[in-house]
């Protein structure tokens, strides 16, 4: 069985911004039996999100960069590869590639902006909703949280937690697993990592330690929900 692939600039399409630099699109190739299908990079659109601009007050800007990118392409393709060597085929490559690559805490975050939107409001805040529901779309939700941390009163921001575990995605528990052990600017979990049964029993350990007002257990069904349309 004769599968090859390769991850390259698309020179052949327009370029496009990457957080303020023009850019050719990232794309990959798979070949399988002499025949290739072409496709655009999940991880070059993901990394292209405003969000994943870092840019520090006096000091600048940092962006991830096209090799780091290419990392995380060649993780997840090599990964599929090896799982399907026995029944290859692109159709399957496609869509494996399509559930594997995804990144929970990226799938999640709309859905708790949403909640923290309309928990600002129920609390009689309603322009920081508006404001949380604009302005987090260029920044990781999970930071704007941690900050809520040193601002808010502590009974508040235990509300605030408190209720996103039972009206917002599981988001908040998935991204602060993550975050122990990933550096910026590679701060995703995928759903790659997420299928393993190591990485799911490490989660459930995370989640009775620090989220205690849910069970671990249905914390972990819920994310499995959020996966399962993909």
């Amino acid at each position: 069985m004769k599968i090859s692939y390769k991850i390259y600039l698309n020179n052949r399409l327009k370029q496009v911004d990457f957080h303020g630099q023009l850019t050719f699109p990232l794309y990959v190739q798979v070949t399988y039996e002499r025949k290739p299908i072409y496709f655009k990079s999940y991880y070059f659109e993901l990394f292209s999100k405003p969000r994943y601009l870092l840019t520090v007050p006096g000091v600048g800007s940092k962006v991830p960069t096209i090799d780091q990118i290419i990392e995380r392409e060649n993780e997840v393709i090599s990964f599929i590869i090896e799982k399907y060597k026995d029944n290859f085929s692109l159709e399957l490559f496609k869509s494996a590639y399509a559930y594997y690559s995804k990144d929970l805490c990226d799938i999640m975050e709309k859905g708790f902006i949403e909640y923290l939107y309309t928990f600002f409001w129920d609390e009689g805040n309603p322009a920081f909703g508006d404001v949380l529901l604009q302005g987090c779309k260029n920044v990781i939700a999970f930071d704007v949280v941690r900050d809520f941390k040193r601002v808010f009163s502590k009974p508040f921001y235990e509300k605030l937690v408190a209720n996103s575990l039972y009206y917002a995605p599981p988001y908040l528990p998935i991204y602060a697993f993550m975050n122990q052990t990933k550096r910026w600017p590679m701060l995703i979990f995928t759903v790659m990592e997420f299928d393993r049964p190591d990485k799911r029993e490490a989660f459930l350990e995370y989640a009775t330690k620090f989220y205690p007002d849910r069970p671990a257990g249905e914390l972990l069904e819920r994310a499995l929900k959020w996966i399962a349309p993909i």
